[in-house]
């Protein structure tokens, strides 16, 4: 088994950090669109510093590079999504059918209530979803993933530390409480390891649940002040580079890849870092070239 129908993109943060922009230099949209190809990447999330516009399809399609997914990162409180969340969420999956791309990221944004607990997320007093907001967040998704699957395109959920999804209990909760065949797993290893899981064991777990991949590492020594309380929550924890580029952290990247060559996977791999002490071109090409590296000694395991 092999990963040979994976397709191998990126998620351009590192060059457009949303959560802290202050930390990504400015770059031309088409600069970017030039870097991603330039680094041997095929496909992008939807980026603000993309091409916009009728301008964005013809910019990909020169240099051979499509939308593999849009992300949609929606309001959410303890009591369930914000009012206007099912609007922002068709907002994205419009967004996705203009750009003509693949697979709409659903995940529930970074909560006051919650961040603050990030990688700290599995005591005992954490603030979590109300039955009523269970119930409400499930809802939403569904309703999300059956319009999506009326024009061909699937959702995945993203788990996402700083959220009311983080914890590998809350994942189980949310893959147990959904369609399976309306709502897949997007694997944020990072974000995964950041929330006490081992992502290796969650592809074993998981299985073909698992329809897309972030692929991003772990810094040990941030992750480890952000456990201990030393950093106050996740923001924190990206102005100090908790992520690092791929083989530089704590993540088993040999371990996943070969997890996911044992499925046959061939979804979107995603390589992914928010925030970088390097130029953000240089990380993405040491993690494209590790995960290339990964790709290539699985293959040769037959």
């Amino acid at each position: 088994m092999t990963l040979a129908t994976a397709r191998i993109g990126i998620v351009p943060i590192i060059f457009a950090n949303d959560d802290l922009p202050e930390l990504t230099p400015p770059i031309e949209a088409e600069t970017l669109v030039d870097e991603i190809a330039r680094l041997g990447f095929t496909g992008c999330q939807l980026s603000r510093a993309l091409p916009s516009g009728a301008a964005l399809r013809p910019a990909l399609e020169r240099r051979g590079v499509r939308i593999a997914e849009v992300y949609a990162a929606l309001p959410c409180s303890s009591s369930g999504p914000a009012s206007g969340a099912r609007d922002q969420a068709l907002e994205r999956l419009d967004a996705l059918r203009r750009a003509g791309g693949d697979v709409l990221v659903f995940s529930y944004h970074l909560s006051e209530e919650r961040i603050r607990w990030s990688g700290r997320a599995n005591q005992p007093d954490v603030p979590s979803l109300t039955t009523e907001g269970r119930a409400r967040a499930l809802d939403l998704i569904h309703q999300v993933a059956r319009e999506a699957k009326s024009s061909g395109h699937p959702v995945v959920y993203h788990p996402h530390t700083g959220t009311f999804v983080e914890t590998p209990a809350e994942v189980e909760w949310l893959l147990g409480s959904t369609d399976a065949d309306l709502v897949g797993l997007c694997l944020d290893v990072g974000h995964y390891i950041v929330g006490g899981g081992d992502p290796v064991d969650a592809i074993r777990r998981y299985g073909r649940r698992i329809r897309h991949v972030h692929m991003k590492d772990v810094d040990p020594g941030v992750l480890e002040q952000l456990r201990a309380g030393a950093l106050p929550g996740f923001l924190d924890a990206l102005e100090a580079r908790i992520f690092t580029e791929l083989g530089n952290g704590v993540l088993d990247v040999l371990g996943v890849v070969r997890e996911l060559a044992a499925l046959d996977y061939s979804g979107w791999i995603m390589c992914e870092q928010d925030t970088t002490w390097r130029p953000p071109a240089e990380s993405a090409a040491i993690s494209r070239s590790v995960l290339g590296y990964a790709m290539r000694l699985a293959a040769a395991d037959g």
